[in-house]
């Protein structure tokens, strides 16, 4: 009997151990499932205040423009912060004619970008040939190409490029090169120990804003590509900090022929960022980012506004 009590007693025993680790993987697996639908349901609040943000500034910006009197977003703004109930949202205003048209700019402006992005000059040139090559007709060319990346099987259109992703089936064109890339920041002991390099995506476009490019919204790779001098870039870039360049004060900029202006902005990406608002008053860790290229149309047009492209899922810094 003393046996029989003693397997028992141990079965027992057994049996409350594998209820107790039944109870603790059901209760991580509900907290984690919890823990899910919870950050699900933030992404998709924040989703949509970005969303509201951008037809937000959408519209104030086309009342800004048609409509007399104080501006509701200034000129030559390049983020505008919004604060709502639920969160607070950044959108940065990205317009076309800040960047160069890849279809058109020529070679040396490509390698003088490309070189800006921190791209060895060897390197540089061989890509700026690629994309020239690509974007030329060509009615003698193979079908397919042996120049593209190892295991792609489209063929080089020569055409232009109707969208800038093309690149992307360019060879040599990764995608550190494409959307930019982090390098170490040697010898910094504070601050960011990582330092964001732009990309292709961030200075080309496919739409034709003109031969010029706007002063105070392009990149400094930009300004480099034109023609500018790295003292200039930066004697341009300090004065814009202080307030967007007047069309007088651009021409200290623009002599020799640099394709340098200070308007026609009428296609731009909005890119927001949105960040939730907790109950105790600080913020979400959480962020989402989405954008949208649109066309503003001439005045008296129908629908003033045309959505050219919706980024879902976006990325900023």
């Amino acid at each position: 009997m003393r046996t029989t009590r003693g397997s028992a007693l141990l079965a027992v025993l057994w049996l409350s151990a594998a209820l107790a680790a039944i109870a603790f993987a059901l209760s991580t697996t509900v907290r984690g499932e919890t823990e899910r639908t919870s950050t699900a349901l933030d992404g998709l609040r924040a989703y949509y205040l970005a969303a509201g943000a951008i037809d937000r500034v959408a519209v104030e910006l086309l009342w800004s423009a048609t409509t007399p009197g104080p501006r509701l977003i200034p000129v030559g703004a390049r983020v505008v912060h919004y604060t709502f109930p639920s969160g607070d949202a950044d959108v940065e205003i990205i317009p076309d004619a800040a960047k160069l048209n890849v279809n058109r700019a020529p070679v040396e402006q490509l390698v003088r970008l490309m070189a800006a992005l921190g791209i060895d000059p060897q390197r540089a040139t061989a890509l700026a040939m690629e994309i020239d090559q690509s974007r030329r007709p060509d009615p003698g060319a193979p079908t397919l190409l042996d120049n593209l990346t190892p295991g792609s099987s489209f063929a080089r259109p020569h055409a232009s490029f109707q969208e800038i992703e093309e690149l992307l089936l360019l060879k040599g064109i990764t995608p550190d090169v494409f959307y930019g890339t982090y390098t170490p920041a040697a010898g910094q002991t504070e601050g960011p120990r990582l330092i964001r390099s732009g990309g292709l995506a961030d200075c080309l476009t496919v739409y034709d804003s003109g031969p010029a490019v706007d002063a105070n919204m392009a990149p400094p790779a930009v300004l480099a590509a034109v023609g500018l001098s790295p003292d200039a870039v930066m004697a341009l870039m300090e004065r814009r900090r202080a307030a967007p360049l007047t069309p007088q004060q651009l021409a200290d900029f623009t002599q020799g022929g640099i394709p340098l202006r200070v308007d026609g902005n009428s296609i731009v990406i909005l890119r927001a960022t949105a960040r939730l608002r907790l109950a105790n008053g600080k913020f979400s860790d959480l962020r989402r980012t989405v954008a949208e290229q649109l066309k503003f149309m001439p005045l008296g047009t129908e629908a003033p506004l045309h959505v050219l492209r919706w980024y879902d899922s976006a990325w900023s810094d």
